[in-house]
């Protein structure tokens, strides 16, 4: 009989050094494992592997990766603003963005809280990897809408939806793609793989081929 993931994980945990988790968090989804007040949708039918937790947040309407470690020295480097680690995001809005909204977007925006940092910001096609939302996006029909990639490397609460409004373009939906060399690729929504942690050996983040779907 085959090990489930959680026994896996664990195994080449102990044998291998430290390893994360890449999830591709579905809409709706919280970014933890309990939610005891409210009863909304967690990790935990998606990830049965133990004393992992998240590297960061992401928003319960927002979508796309997640990464988790159950290495808190890790967790704290990848969540920290402070290590510069860039997160590149998909980003549908209402309207077409002009070239003076995203000049502001790479330069920076003034939000309540304070002017947000230098950003990447350019327009794309909607991503060839895009899977359907459910439920969809509100849409429409006489303003069409767009696609931007955004990359930070600080993280606000709710940073891109605000700096996006702030430019007169708000946002319909949000997929974080990338976090440093991390990505979506090949993660279905409510997928997950494991990959080695970076450390000085490999210097860089090999990835497990194989994505795990949730047993449910």
């Amino acid at each position: 009989m085959n090990a489930p993931p959680s026994a896996i994980f664990h195994n080449r945990r102990q044998n291998e050094g430290r390893h994360l988790i890449l999830f591709n968090k579905p809409y709706g989804v919280l970014s933890q494992f309990t939610d005891a007040k409210l009863a909304r949708d967690t990790l935990a039918p998606y990830i049965p592997v133990p004393g992992v937790v998240a590297a960061g947040r992401l928003d319960r309407d927002s979508e796309g990766l997640l990464v988790l470690t159950a290495d808190g020295a890790l967790q704290a480097r990848i969540a920290d603003p402070r290590h510069k680690l860039p997160k590149t995001y998909w980003v549908q809005v209402e309207g077409i963005p002009t070239a003076v909204a995203l000049e502001q977007l790479r330069r920076g925006v003034l939000l309540n809280d304070g002017p947000t940092q230098p950003a990447g910001a350019r327009p794309i096609g909607e991503p060839a990897a895009l899977w359907p939302r459910d439920p969809p996006i509100r849409h429409r029909v006489a303003i069409p809408t767009a696609w931007l990639e955004l990359t930070l490397r600080e993280g606000r609460n709710r940073q891109v939806r605000r700096m996006t409004a702030a430019v007169g373009f708000p946002t319909l939906r949000l997929i974080r793609y990338a976090i440093g060399n991390w990505t979506l690729d090949e993660l279905a929504p409510g997928e997950w793989r494991e990959v080695a942690a970076p450390n000085e050996r490999t210097g860089g983040f090999p990835q497990h081929p194989k994505a795990i779907r949730p047993a449910r």
